[in-house]
Parts: structure tokens; C-alpha cells; sequence
């Protein structure tokens, strides 16, 4: 059976602020708690202050995961990977989602609005939020993700 998330923190800069809002509303719909980080408009911002947002708050254990949007989504991944046991994931496929989850156990999704159109961002968002984690063999990898060896 499939384990349903319950709370999700999110997070966006100008260029996801649309998605964002829209995302909340989504995840709203289906019952799921939300904390919103900001951005709070389009007005430009910098998108590692939300993007430690949302991280800190997924790796403190106060989300289970976590959804960033950008115009890629590639800074917002790399900013959410600096805070140690989050995991994200820069998606734009439903296959990709899918796999970050069941394979890297991923717990923070990372967008890009310029990237993909907005039906495209739901089925992924589902895909992500409908995955499980598979253990086992892949387990053993995401315990060495940690494990950096220093030179």
C-alpha cells in the first residue's frame, strides 16, 4: 500500500512564484498540510534563501518532503543538497520523479517553470508524491550519499 505524504514545504523564487502558488493550491486539494516559504511575488529575488528554507525544515524533520521551483530548478537543487540528509532532485520527466524516489529515496522535488509547462509540473508533482522509497540494494547507496571520503 502506498503511503500517502502529509505535509510539504515549499519554496520558489520569482521565476516559480506562479507554479508555487498553484502547487500549494494542488496539494491543498488533495488534504496535504503546506508551508509556504515565499517567494511572496514575482518581485526578483534569490532563490537560496528559500531553497535552505524548505531544506532545513525537511531535514529537521518538520515536512516530509519538499517542492522547489525556479526557472530550471537547477539552483534550488544544488542550495537543498548542501543541508546534510536532504536529498533533491532536479525532475523534468514523470519517469525521472518516479525514480528519485523509489531508487535515491528523494525528499525534496526540484522544478523548473521555464522548463516545462504547468500540466507537465502536475504529473510530475504526482509521480514524486505517489512514489516510494524501495530499500534494499538501493538502501546501501543512499547510506553512502553521506559517507564523503576526504581526500
Amino acid at each position: 500500500m502506498t503511503r500517502r505524504i502529509h505535509t510539504v514545504a515549499t519554496g520558489s523564487d520569482h521565476a516559480g512564484f506562479e507554479y508555487k502558488q498553484k502547487i500549494i493550491g494542488l496539494l491543498k486539494s488533495k488534504g496535504i498540510a503546506v508551508t509556504d516559504f515565499g517567494a511572496s511575488s514575482a518581485e526578483s529575488t534569490d532563490y537560496p534563501d528559500y531553497a535552505h528554507e524548505v531544506a532545513g525544515t525537511v531535514a529537521a524533520g518538520k515536512a516530509e518532503v519538499g517542492i522547489l521551483v525556479c526557472g530550471t530548478g537547477i539552483g534550488m537543487s544544488i542550495a537543498a543538497n548542501r543541508h546534510p540528509g536532504v536529498r533533491a532532485a532536479n525532475v523534468e520527466s514523470t519517469v525521472a520523479a518516479r525514480m528519485a524516489r523509489e531508487h535515491n529515496d528523494a525528499n525534496v522535488l526540484a522544478i523548473g517553470s521555464r522548463l516545462m509547462t504547468w500540466e507537465k509540473a502536475v504529473e510530475i508533482i504526482e509521480e514524486f508524491l505517489s512514489a516510494e522509497f524501495q530499500g534494499g540494494r538501493h538502501q546501501r547507496r543512499v547510506d553512502k550519499i553521506e559517507d564523503v571520503k576526504k581526500p
